[in-house]
């Protein structure tokens, strides 16, 4: 089963045991039909926690999830990642992607120049920019569509056309 990164917790949130979590969801909607959601340090020592209830709100999402009683518990959780299984997420419209897909993604030039790997991607609030970095330095690519002109998952390879000032 494939685990997709949906937030990072940030701190505790009231006596009860919730927490506070950043939240890198499109749609928050997405966790108010699952039963639990895996949390952890990394995605290898993410354990299934049933979710007792979720609250969300523009960039976060509260969550109390199941043996999580106190703030000390809450407190202990502070630093993890939050992820959901991918047969959960709704695959996006047709020339969007998750981040999970484009991370790792080899990047050529148009003239099949290799520049390097898409290490991170963030947003800016027009556009996303990925960071690619190799041959011993770091481009900045927004996710625009003179930009990028072509992404093939399959391949796992992206095409790009760099412009002045890349």
């Amino acid at each position: 089963m494939e685990l997709i990164e949906i937030g990072r917790i940030v701190r505790s949130h009231g006596l009860t045991g919730r927490v506070k979590a950043v939240s890198y969801l499109e749609s928050p909607e997405t966790l108010h039909d699952v039963s639990g959601l895996f949390v952890g340090r990394s995605v290898q020592d993410a354990v299934f926690v049933p979710l007792v209830a979720v609250q969300t709100g523009k960039g976060f999402f509260i969550l109390q999830l199941s043996g999580v009683d106190d703030r000390d518990a809450a407190e202990r959780l502070r630093g993890s990642s939050v992820w959901i299984s991918s047969e959960k997420i709704v695959k996006p419209p047709d020339g969007e992607y998750y981040w999970n897909q484009i991370i790792g993604l080899q990047v050529l030039t148009e003239e099949d120049e290799i520049l390097g790997r898409i290490e991170a991607v963030f947003p800016t609030g027009s556009n996303d920019v990925y960071v690619c970095r190799g041959r011993g330095r770091e481009i900045l690519l927004p996710a625009i569509e003179e930009v990028v002109r072509k992404i093939d998952t399959e391949r796992g390879v992206m095409v790009v056309r760099l412009l002045k000032g890349l």
